[in-house]
């Protein structure tokens, strides 16, 4: 044990790393092994200096362990770099030492793992590895040939097809770069932008500072790349307006963690998971964030409703107006932080720049911006700290789709996606409801506790496939399971958007968890409208796309006041029976199904407005 000063170490290790992402970022001249072995190795190396073996360790200190442990990471890194040519021609006739490093690079994963995130993402792992070796022994649905432990070590370890499989290329690719670019725009003023312009917009209504955290959530949500981030950069301040003017802990806690959660599947960014999708599916970028951005939006109208409804039920107000910044005075003061991301959607969408390139020359816009103006220029020791806030901001992404390469790799090792897809087709008996149903659920319990990018790997393997060989389109089936994987992060036991909105809000966990539930509940009718109807997702004409965007608002409204039991005034039973009935029709896109749910939306609106203007005759 060595009481010794890690910052410059790890400050020094951040540079590096950054410099080389950013090089490679613009001119991407290296193999595939060389360039996710290193993005690999300098995320090792920084989780085993800033994680101790154990929790209740001094991270001031630098112990035995650690050091071992970077120093094994270096040799096995150096190895890939030098002979990654010969890795990659190899037919399977590895040396000692290559089978040696393979074993190494598998023990550092597994253990960078567990120092980071604990052990429900290793113990996934370690399942699939033991399913490729007992394969024999497993129930006939699921059983295979087997592998011996050397295979599964050499097949996770020195081809593409594990650790440093898709997840780790897309983690070295580019979402290194658009976490680091969260990072400089919110260092250079763009958060506080953001939440400003939110204020000026809904601040003053009904439940005022709860819209603020919505709007202010999807914006700073659609760049960055984890709900959990989202929660703390935005929740921090969101949190506490909410319980000033009235809002319960718990309900607090909850709009900041749905809002948070729905910015991951929010164009341009996704949590960087479009750019994965597209990959997946061979589809240009901007095209799957067109797909994407009206389920997105609607999950925010969803959202916006059941808060805004809440507070009508409750009486909350807005914040006063006069307190409140003017959006001409944001945009006046705060316009140079919104240029970069707007150049990045044209980087992306319009010039169709690679995601890597586009986000790289998004952060040189950034930083020149930043300097330029006064307001938000950072000095050289603030660009070393936002360095380093972004390289131990993207540990947990890069560590988590190393150890999802495990079982990424142990199903294309075992063919286990076709066995859950006949699995999943043989308990949906042929129905495309029921294969929806049982999908939505298992996206649900793999996506717990996993980050964005990995949960989304783990369920295009595993389950999109069922989905796809019922007839649904794969643009479609992809974002189905991507949105109910990240629907796992407000839904208990795990949550963790909304455990760390608990935290902050002070509030009970389960409390905030279940709020979260039931505020994020009218937005789950979208997928399984898209899936049905895929001009949801602007696929298909003109007049179509009008009408089903029409019936699922429609839809998505009478089941957000079924949940919150109030519309004008409170609902009685009566009127949440049609409401849930037009909601249930509506799922189904259908000249029948729209016309009744339709009328029967008219119908509760109807009585329910009757009763409202009774209500106020008789208080007056």
């Amino acid at each position: 044990m060595i009481k010794i000063n890690k910052k410059p170490m790890i400050a020094i290790i951040a540079i590096i790393w950054t410099v080389f992402q950013m090089y490679t970022g613009i001119f991407g001249i290296m193999s595939p092994l060389q360039q996710r072995s290193i993005h690999l190795g300098f995320a090792l190396l920084i989780t085993f200096l800033v994680k101790p073996y154990s929790k209740k360790a001094d991270k001031e200190k630098l112990y035995i362990d650690q050091i071992i442990l970077v120093t094994l990471t270096i040799i096995v890194t150096s190895y890939y770099v030098m002979n990654h040519m010969a890795l990659s021609l190899n037919l399977g006739r590895y040396t000692n030492y290559e089978i040696f490093v393979a074993y190494a690079m598998l023990f550092l994963v597994i253990e960078a793992s567990r120092r980071l995130t604990g052990w429900a993402l290793v113990i996934l792992g370690v399942i699939f590895m033991l399913y490729s070796y007992f394969g024999p022994n497993m129930p006939s649905l699921i059983r295979h040939p087997g592998a011996s432990l050397q295979k599964i070590a050499v097949f996770m370890s020195l081809t593409t097809e594990g650790i440093l499989g898709v997840p780790i290329e897309v983690c070295a690719s580019f979402i290194f770069l658009f976490v680091l670019y969260a990072q400089i725009l919110q260092a250079t003023g763009g958060g506080e932008v953001f939440i400003n312009l939110a204020l000026s917009i809904v601040g003053h209504v009904r439940g005022g500072p709860a819209k603020v955290a919505v709007v202010s959530s999807m914006f700073f949500g659609s760049i960055s790349g984890s709900a959990v981030a989202n929660v703390v950069g935005t929740g921090t301040f969101t949190i506490p307006m909410m319980k000033k003017t009235g809002y319960k802990p718990h309900f607090a806690g909850a709009v900041e963690a749905v809002a948070s959660s729905g910015g991951q599947f929010m164009p341009p960014i996704m949590g960087a998971t479009a750019f994965l999708i597209a990959e997946i599916l061979s589809i240009q970028y901007w095209k799957v964030a067109l797909y994407a951005l009206p389920p997105a939006i609607l999950y925010y109208v969803a959202i916006f409703l059941m808060v805004d409804f809440e507070a009508g039920k409750t009486g909350l107000k807005g914040l006063d107006k006069k307190e409140l910044p003017k959006a001409k005075e944001v945009f006046k003061d705060g316009w140079p932080a919104l240029i970069s991301p707007i150049v990045l959607v044209i980087f992306l969408a319009v010039l169709q720049l690679s995601a890597a390139k586009a986000a790289s020359y998004a952060i040189i816009i950034t930083v020149i911006i930043a300097q330029v103006n006064p307001k938000s220029k950072l000095t050289i020791s603030q660009y070393i700290d936002t360095m380093i806030d972004g390289s131990i901001g993207m540990l947990e992404t890069t560590i988590s789709c190393a150890t999802v390469g495990l079982v990424v790799g142990s199903i294309t090792l075992t063919g286990l996606a076709l066995k859950l897809s006949s699995v999943l087709l043989a308990a949906a008996g042929g129905s495309l409801a029921l294969l929806m149903i049982l999908t939505c659920v298992t996206s649900i319990i793999l996506g717990m506790g996993l980050p964005t990018v990995a949960c989304y790997m783990v369920l295009a393997t595993m389950v999109a496939p069922s989905l796809i060989k019922m007839g649904v389109l794969p643009i479609a089936a992809h974002l189905f399971i991507f949105y109910f994987g990240i629907i796992a992060n407000i839904t208990p036991p795990v949550a963790l958007a909304s455990l760390a909105a608990a935290g902050i809000a002070n509030a009970d966990f389960k409390k905030t968890g279940f709020t979260a539930l039931k505020l994020g509940l009218s937005a789950f009718i979208v997928p399984f409208v898209f899936v049905n109807e895929p001009a949801l997702l602007l696929n298909g004409a003109a007049i179509t796309i009008i009408r089903v965007l029409f019936t699922t608002t429609v839809g998505i409204i009478a089941l957000s006041v079924a949940l919150e039991g109030y519309f004008f005034n409170k609902t009685n039973v009566l009127q949440n029976i049609l409401f849930i009935l037009s909601a249930a029709l509506l799922i189904d896109p259908g000249t029948i199904t729209d016309i009744t749910g339709i009328v029967i939306f008219v119908i509760g609106f109807i009585l329910n407005r009757k009763s409202a203007t009774k209500t106020v005759e008789y208080k007056y």
